[in-house]
Order: structure tokens, then sequence, then C-alpha cells
């Protein structure tokens, strides 16, 4: 029996469920459209070079990444509070509507691509996020409490729109933003926030008094909720220590990125130890680790002993998912720069269909079930909630139009053959400086003063473009990461503008085209990260009835599977790199694109065995008084998972140049396999202390 409150969201029903839950399912599908569609670009623009055809920032991988970490480890802070405060004050609705506004606003300040603007709106993506992250879910719990049996279906539907949210954020925001400008795609992040909040307001109807603010209940006096024997007050102490390892961590997430890129250090430089040995943020940060750990054991063991142990069991997962979101969080920072520097991304002939193929049939495919599903709840909502499915209609408009101009664009692009001018080296064998009979072929740029020594000669190349020429047509090609892109009329003003401003001489290199062939298309850099959510849509339903059937496995094999699936394909990656040398420049030497879609490929599978029964297993170990704290300590693990992995992520470029690209991918392959396997040999201990729970 459904209370009032809930009567209105079950009024009317589409595939079996309320239709409210398909109104937070494109609410949710389209921040994280936004989310991933920003997410995707940040790494990729930082770092790209700052004199091209869409030129970025520049910045070294290290600082690029030191933002970026504090920005993630933040985003999986901040919904502690926004819960909180929606819980007590302002009630879940208002808190997605106010978290969404603020996101939005967030992205529109990343659109104007300064230094202000950028961290302005990480700011603001922070801070929005966790009002929207926490409460979303709330709605669902709260209105499925009194059917639990229809809980898990609206979960895995609502779990479908986070996926596919992610995927054409990526997609589309990465497409515009690497073929037109990067403040297009920070742009259309911006605007799919901005339309998700309205289609979730005007939706207000169909939610009845769901989510609104909480009203005081009293409580009466003669229930006990809790035996006095589970009680686990915190003490003054444990206050104190949750107040200074906040603290610590947050003085610590600010103080990395700030030190590096603007060489302002809000923590001492030498602390307790010489900073040549290990610099005092870091000391300070492993002490107010040290202060959260002791906070959490001395918990634990006022406990009885079933629980205590319980709880011990839900420290060792998180300490694993830690260790597990350090190295898949890699898709965000050194797979995003292997991606773009290191694989090739052009594909040509039957390759080139192939690819046009695939990626019409995985855009079309799904975005057409999901405009079913959209139609389906018009037909059911169109009387009560008129303007929200006007705004979904335009969305969806929108989302149709860009798919197609995006395979459209692709299809247009062709392969010409165009010849320049060269000058020729004899190659130098580094080992004993003898001259080999190989010859290096450097492109003539206009700006290089020929010498009479030099060895010019006449040679050809195959590019990619999506502007028809003909033959004998002069063009002018700039190489871009070693890749070499035919320039428009504002795009050689520009970079020419450039060169001048930053007193460099132009690299622009004058061509013609001597032959026209069959497609030749560049696959951006952003189409790699959209496998992730691809995978799992694949492969999702898979796993969900492997846990449901007799040979489901136990929580610590489900963690250990997952460290060493996910070791696996770093182990891909890491084979696959063997043949770029070490020290070698960006574009040099370029990869296979299938090692890096079958890393993919298991970073998912193991992504699949850990992150859907993480949470689950936090719920079901933990007692009632403890679980908001251990679910903060749960997200807090993931937070620094994500702060270290894009650290070491922004390392790939120095570990590369001292070693190699195979020996940085090595790192996370060795370490979460270890972790894996210790977690698997110690199944039969965490079972015990399981206490029977499955």
């Amino acid at each position: 029996m459904k209370n009032k409150s809930s009567s209105n969201f079950f009024d009317s029903q589409v595939l079996g469920h309320p239709s409210g839950l398909f109104v937070l399912f494109f609410t949710e599908m389209w921040e994280r459209f936004s989310f991933y569609g920003m997410r995707v670009l940040l790494i990729n623009f930082l770092t790209m070079a700052i004199i091209g055809s869409n030129p970025g920032w520049a910045w070294s991988a290290v600082n690029a990444g030191a933002l970026f970490g504090t920005y993630a480890m933040l985003l999986y802070l901040t919904p502690i509070m926004g819960g909180l405060i929606a819980d007590r004050y302002i009630g879940y609705r208002w808190a997605i509507v106010i978290g969404a506004f603020i996101m939005t606003l967030g992205h529109i300040s990343m659109t104007f691509e300064s230094e202000s603007s950028l961290y302005l709106g990480l700011a603001l993506l922070i801070i929005g996020n966790g009002f929207f992250k926490p409460n979303i879910t709330s709605i669902i719990s709260e209105v499925y409490k009194e059917v639990p049996d229809k809980k898990d279906g609206a979960y895995t539907i609502f779990y479908m729109g986070v996926n596919a949210g992610a995927f054409f954020g990526m997609m589309l925001c990465g497409y515009l933003a690497e073929k037109v400008g990067w403040s297009w795609g920070f742009g259309l992040a911006g605007i799919f926030m901005l339309l998700g909040t309205l289609q979730f307001w005007l939706a207000k109807p169909l939610f009845g008094t769901i989510g609104n603010i909480p009203k005081k209940v009293l409580t009466n006096s003669n229930v006990v909720a809790n035996p006095p024997q589970s009680l686990n007050p915190f003490t003054f102490l444990d206050k104190i220590l949750i107040v200074l390892s906040s603290i610590i961590g947050l003085a610590y997430a600010i103080n990395d990125p700030l030190s590096k890129i603007k060489g302002i250090n809000i923590l001492p430089q030498e602390f307790i130890f010489n900073k040549d040995l290990i610099e005092g943020p870091l000391v300070i940060a492993i002490l107010g680790l040290m202060m959260f750990l002791y906070l959490i054991i001395s918990r634990i063991i006022r406990y009885e002993k079933m629980v205590r142990n319980r709880m011990i069991v839900v420290v060792i997962f998180a300490f694993l998912t830690m260790f597990f979101f350090a190295s898949f969080e890699q898709g965000a920072t050194s797979l995003v720069i292997f991606a773009r520097d290191f694989t090739n991304r052009l594909v040509e002939g039957k390759a080139a269909t192939i690819y046009l193929v695939f990626n019409s049939l995985i855009t079309i495919v799904p975005l057409g079930i999901i405009s079913w599903v959209l139609y389906l709840l018009f037909k059911k909502t169109h009387h009560k909630i008129l303007s929200s499915n006007l705004v979904l209609g335009i969305s969806f408009t929108i989302i149709w139009g860009l798919v197609i101009w995006l395979l459209n664009s692709d299809r247009k692009s062709h392969a010409y053959e165009v010849e320049y001018l060269a000058i020729k080296y004899p190659k130098v064998n580094i080992e004993n400086t003898e001259k080999s009979s190989e010859n290096i072929y450097t492109p003539l740029s206009e700006s290089y003063q020929i010498k009479p020594s030099d060895s010019i000669v006449t040679k050809k190349m195959t590019i990619a473009s999506q502007t028809e020429y003909n033959i004998n047509d002069s063009i002018l090609l700039h190489d871009e990461i070693g890749i070499m892109v035919p320039l428009s009329k504002n795009q050689e003003e520009r970079i020419r503008e450039d060169y001048k401003t930053h007193g460099l001489e132009s690299k622009i290199i004058k061509a013609k085209i001597s032959d026209i062939r069959d497609n030749k298309i560049e696959i951006t850099t952003s189409w790699f990260s959209i496998l992730n959510s691809f995978f799992i849509i694949t492969f999702a339903s898979l796993f969900t009835q492997w846990w449901d059937s007799k040979y489901n496995p136990s929580a610590a094999i489900k963690f250990g599977l997952g460290l060493i699936i996910m070791a696996i394909g770093f182990g891909v990656l890491a084979y696959g790199s063997l043949e770029i040398p070490k020290s070698s420049a960006p574009g040099i030497f370029r990869v296979s694109m299938l090692w890096l879609i079958l890393a993919y490929l298991f970073h998912t599978l193991g992504e699949l065995c850990i992150s859907p029964v993480g949470l689950s297993y936090v719920s079901k170990l933990v007692p009632g008084r403890m679980i908001a704290f251990m679910f903060g300590m749960w997200y807090l693990a993931i937070a620094i998972g994500s702060k270290l992995a894009a650290s070491l992520g922004g390392m790939v470029e120095e570990i590369s140049k001292e070693y190699s690209m195979s020996y940085f991918f090595l790192i996370f392959t060795f370490i979460p396999a270890l972790a894996g396997i210790i977690c698997v040999a110690l199944n039969p201990l965490i079972r015990k202390l399981m206490h029977g729970v499955k």
C-alpha cells in the first residue's frame, strides 16, 4: 500500500515502472552527459599544444593531473555535506535543482577559457555536485521503500541513464571540442545541464510531496530505536580527529595544484623531515590519514565482536577500492594523453568503413531506444507535465541533430595524397654515431632558411580532411603531435599570429594535392573514453545474471577478480607500448588502437566486479548508527584513489622519458594484480569475519 506522498508518482507507468522514475532517468542522463562531457575534455585541453589549429594551454601532465585530482577528490566529498543539508533543511528536490543550476553556471564559466573562469567553473561544479549527486538517488529510495521488490529494477533503469548520459556526453562534447573548439564542448555540457534542470523542475506535478522540505518528526519516548548495547556515540576526541583530518585533507588537496601551478604553498614545504627526503605537505597528509585511521580503529573496537568483525571487512574493501580507483581513473588522465599522443587514430579505406558502420550502430541504436522511451513517457504524462516533455523533446532534437552532423562529418572525411618539400638527413645510430643507410626526412617549413648543404627532396604523404580539394590545389599543413592537419584561412591567420606572439618561427608547411583516395578518418581522442560506457551497457546484464546464479562468488572473490581483470588491461597496454622507445616525443611512434580498446574492455569488466557491489556490502555489514559515517569513509577511499590516480597519471611524461611508456603501465599492472591476489587469498578469513552476510 502506497502512502499519499507517493501516489502521484505511481499514477502512470512506463515499461512497468512509474513515469516519475523516467523523469529522474533523464535528469540523471543529462547531468552525466554534462559531467563526463567536460571530464573527457579537461586533461586534453590543459595539455594540448599552445599553438595549433585547436590550441590548448600546454600545461605539463603533472600540473594538469594535480588540478584534476583535487577536482575529482572533492567531487566525492561534497555529497556528504549536500546529503545532510537536504535531509535536514531543504529536501531532495530543491537540493537537486540548486545543485543542477550551480553546475550549469560552472559549465558556462568554463566556456570563457581563462584561468580564473576555469577555476571558478570547477569550484561551482564541485559545489553543485554536492547538492545533486546524493539526493536524486535518495528520491528513488524514498518512493520505492514500500515496494522493495521493484527497487532493483528501478536502479537498473536509472543506471542505464547514467551510462547513456556518459556515452553521449563524451562522444558529442568531445567531438565538438576537438573538431570545432574547446569552448563549444564546454558549452554543450552546460546547455544540457540547464535543459536537465528545467525538465526536472517542470515535472513537479508527478512527484507530489516526494522530496519536499522535511518536517520535524516527534519521536515516541517509549520506543527505543536501538538497544543500548548498539550505541556508540562520537566522543569529544572522535570529533576533534574528524575536524583535524578533514582540515588537513582539504588543505593538502588545495595546496597540491596551487603549489605546482602557481608556486603558492599554504602548507610548509619542510615538516619534520628534510624536504629533499620527503616534502612537508606529503608528511602532513600522511599524518592526517593516520589520524583518520586511528579514528576508524578506535570506533570499531568499541563494538561487540560480530559488528566489529563486519566493519573490519568494510575497511578492507574500502582500502582495496582505493587501489582500484587509483588505477581505473587513469581513464581521465594518462589514457587520454596516451590516446592522443601515442595511439594511431587514423583509419583509411576498409578500416574507415568498418569504423563508420560500428560508430553509427553504437550511436543510433541506443539513441533510438531512449527516444522511444521518451515517446512512451510523453504518451503517459503529456496532460500533466507537457512543458517538461517539451524540454525533453528539444533536448533530443538537439542530440539527434548533433549525432547526424557527427556521423555525416566523418563520412565526408576524405583521404588526400599531398606532395611537400623535405630536408633529407642521414639517420645516425646513437650508440656508435655511425651514419645509417636509412634517411630521415623533415618537412620544410615556410620559415626555414635553406642552406647550400641541404638536400631538398619531394615527399608524399596521405592526410585526412573534411574539406573538398581538387588535384593540384595548394594547401597549408601544420604538424600537430605527428598528424599533419590542413589549415583553413582562419586557422592559418591565428597560428601565424600565435607564432609571432611567442617569438617562434612558423612551422607551417606548404603542400599540393597530388591524388584523391578513399575515406580517411582521424578518430577523436575522446572517442576511446566512450568505450567504458559502451562495454558497461553491453555486459552489465551478463554480470547481473552471473551474480543471480548459483555460481555467484563471494565478496572477496569479486573484489579480487575486479582488481586482477583491470590489471590485465594495463598489462595489455604495457605489451602494446613496448615498441614506443624511451623518451619518445609525442606523435613520433604510434601503436595500434586495438591495445587501448582491449584495455578499456578489461577495465570495464573489472569495474563491473567491484563498483555495483561495494556500497551494497557497506549497507549490509554496517550497523545503522554507523552507516552514515562508514558511507563517508567509503567515499573518502574513492576520493583518495581518484586523487592518487590523477597524481600518478600526471607522471606519465616523466616516467616514460626516464624509463618507458611500457614501464609506466606495468606499475598499474603489478600493484592491482598483487592487491587482487591478496584479496582472493584472504577470502576464507573475510567470509568468517562477515558472519553469514552474503
